[in-house]
């Protein structure tokens, strides 16, 4: 089998699994599960095969014609170099482990047979970007993910939190990829073509007229996809969902689209020196600014989230720095750890038996009830802050090493006003995600707050698959920059001294900081372990909700819990917490700037349609109507009006016929 079939048969293969899922679930539940399994595990088989084909060298490249449109063709065609090979099996490797997770996880659920053909369909449509050598084709995954996310976000549409959180998913998404689609339909209007490989051609000689206009609409919709800044609002609310859902959308599909888009397009980008800055500053303040909010949220996975959207930061960041090699390097890596996190929270979240929800200050004891969480959790934290020889450390450095190579000048592959931005704001950033990192351990685990309730030992695949995850999150990163230097284009990503020292020493200091500060604010704490604070009887949740929300605290069915004491979060922010815990209010930023608007002018076309438009057609209606009423009166039923009205009418006509006969 040659490999371009066996890449036609990875998204296929979950595709056709999706299919089967969804005409089966009512049907034959029992196949549910090998349904949802099987084929994204035979995706991942054919992945690794396709992968080791490649073997880092040229490219496979196949092409057909998909239909005739005109001077601009769309084709159906792959381009697998070493990027999309390595992301191929990120993204099946991620997917077959949520399956199996979900298998356990939601074994009770009543859904889970469309939620199982949606993971499918989700990770075929991310195959399909990651191979695709057309971007028409590419756009068609890149929406079908978008739709796949709205229903999986909102799985529990019971809750208002998860119907609101998909809608704002969708919306702030689709607010991106209008300007993403203008921008593709220009670009391949100046390339000539909507494939990879001529449109690179094109940025290779010169030949795109407004390069600038073209990367920035672009942007537009990477921002909206991979949750950067300003349009990265709508992930962690999506947190709402299953826990699962959230470790695919963060590791391996969704908010990683966008990333590896600018990575197959790097040289376009790379063309415009303004597009490569701005570039750098979206990366620099996603970095810092959701660095700061993570370390203010309550909801362990909230934390994660913005610990996602920092670590695109990252990312993107190294983009910026002309080198997608440590862009792609940082994205398998924090596929692996990341993916850990989340389904070791959900494991949390199990154990207290909530579907989504699981909030540090009510956590207690839980390095006992869940020893697989804790010490695959605790891999996973050191891979995230960055500390060797954990695999986040390698991938991380070379981000900061790329950056300051741009910096001081060693090569020119960006400007170097984007090298200094990526690189002080990533060492500002690794401070800060040591510090929430150990912050996250420490409440997780040796927290004061209200022992949650203990559900029982969790199933045994949600386990098992914690130590897979713990395997590349832990070596990864080492074999990776030994091993794979000619999958990234043969570049080196050996770290260097001088950030390696740096961006370790600051990690090691946001650390120390922050056990420290917990330290202090535990022995402040001289009071017996936290429960609740505020018990309102039933029929008062908008009291407890108040209170949860100046306090920026979840509330609990009639209880509303207090901040933990020993949170260091308070401690560390200072008065930038409260700010820090609702995202710097760019939620009402977006409330002032486009929801209200849009409300009042709906608001003021249903006044136009009910008081002008509807008046206008009440008066046409009232004339009929009143003749009508003045007709049906005269249809009495009585015979003596209708003679007595006859012999009048007839005394008039006759005066009538006298009179004008006298007159004539």
């Amino acid at each position: 089998m040659t490999t371009t079939t066996l890449a036609v048969l990875v998204p296929l293969l979950p595709f056709l699994g999706a299919a089967a899922g969804l005409l089966l679930g009512r049907t034959a539940p029992g196949f549910v599960r090998p349904l949802a399994v099987l084929p994204t595990l035979a995706a991942l088989v054919l992945a690794v095969l396709v992968a080791s084909r490649q073997g880092g060298g040229r490219a496979v490249d196949a092409v057909t014609e998909l239909t005739p449109t005109g001077s601009v063709p769309v084709e159906l065609a792959l381009h697998i170099d070493g990027f999309a090979a390595l992301v191929a099996v990120l993204v099946g490797c991620v997917a077959t482990c949520v399956q199996i997770y979900s298998t356990g996880y939601l074994r009770d659920d009543p859904r889970y047979a469309s939620y199982a053909a949606l993971v499918s369909l989700f990770t075929s449509a991310m195959f399909l970007v990651v191979y695709s050598g057309d971007l028409m084709v590419l756009l068609v995954g890149w929406e079908i993910m978008g739709i796949c996310s709205y229903f999986l976000v909102g799985h529990y549409w019971e809750t208002p939190e998860a119907r609101a959180a998909s809608l704002k998913a969708f919306l702030v998404t689709k607010l991106g990829d209008v300007p993403f689609l203008i921008g593709l339909l220009a670009l391949a209007t100046e390339a000539g073509s909507f494939r990879i490989t001529k449109i690179l051609g094109a940025v290779a000689n010169g030949s795109l007229d407004h390069p600038t206009l073209i990367a920035l609409l672009l942007l537009a919709g990477v921002a909206g996809k991979s949750a950067q800044f300003p349009l990265h609002t709508w992930l962690p609310d999506a947190m709402a969902g299953p826990t699962p859902v959230s470790a695919l959308i963060h590791a391996a599909t969704m908010v990683a689209a966008g990333v590896y888009f600018v990575a197959r397009l790097l040289p376009l980008f790379q063309a415009s020196h303004a597009a490569m800055v701005v570039l750098a500053v979206m990366a620099a303040v996603t970095m810092v600014g959701s660095a700061l909010a993570a370390l203010a949220q309550d909801d362990i996975k909230r934390v994660l989230a913005y610990s996602t959207i920092g670590q695109l930061g990252y990312m993107t960041g190294a983009l910026a720095a002309g080198d997608r090699g440590a862009a792609v390097f940082h994205l398998l890596s924090h596929g692996a750890f990341k993916a850990l996190l989340f389904l070791a929270a959900g494991v949390i979240i199990h154990a207290a038996g909530t579907n989504s929800l699981a909030a540090m200050s009510r956590m207690r004891g839980l390095r006992d009830r869940v020893p697989d969480a804790y010490w695959t959790m605790t891999v996973a934290l050191l891979a995230l802050a960055a500390i060797p020889p954990f695999s986040g450390f390698f991938s991380k450095e070379s981000v900061l090493g790329v950056a300051e190579h741009v910096a001081t000048g060693h090569t020119e592959q960006a400007p170097g006003t984007a090298g200094w931005t990526v690189l002080l704001a990533g060492l500002f950033t690794a401070l800060l995600t040591a510090a929430y990192a150990t912050r996250l351990w420490l409440l997780a685990f040796r927290g004061r707050g209200a022992e949650a309730p203990d559900h029982g030992k969790q199933p045994l695949v949600m386990n098992a698959v914690l130590w897979v995850l713990a395997i590349p999150s832990l070596a990864l990163g080492g074999l990776a920059f030994r091993l794979l230097p000619d999958w990234f284009d043969g570049h080196d990503l050996t770290p260097t001294l001088t950030t390696s020292v740096l961006g370790t020493g600051v990690a090691l200091v946001g650390g120390i900081v922050t056990y420290a500060a917990w330290r202090h604010t535990t022995a402040l704490a001289d009071r017996p372990p936290l429960g609740a604070v505020a018990a309102h009887p039933e029929g008062d949740a908008a009291l407890v909700e108040a209170e949860a929300i100046a306090s920026h605290q979840p509330a609990y069915g009639n209880i509303a819990y207090a901040p933990d004491p020993s949170d260091p979060g308070r401690l560390l922010l200072g008065p930038l917490h409260r700010h820090a815990a609702v995202g710097f209010h760019l939620d009402a930023v977006y409330t002032a700037l486009f929801v209200r608007p849009v409300q009042a002018g709906a608001s003021l076309v249903r006044f136009l349609d009910r008081e002008v438009v509807d008046t206008y057609v009440r008066g046409a209606g009232a004339l009929p109507r009143r003749l009508g009423d003045a007709v049906r009166r005269a249809q009495t039923g009585n015979v003596q009006t209708y003679v007595s009205a006859l012999l009048a009418g007839t005394v008039v006509l006759a005066v009538a016929a006298v009179l004008v006969a006298t007159g004539a």
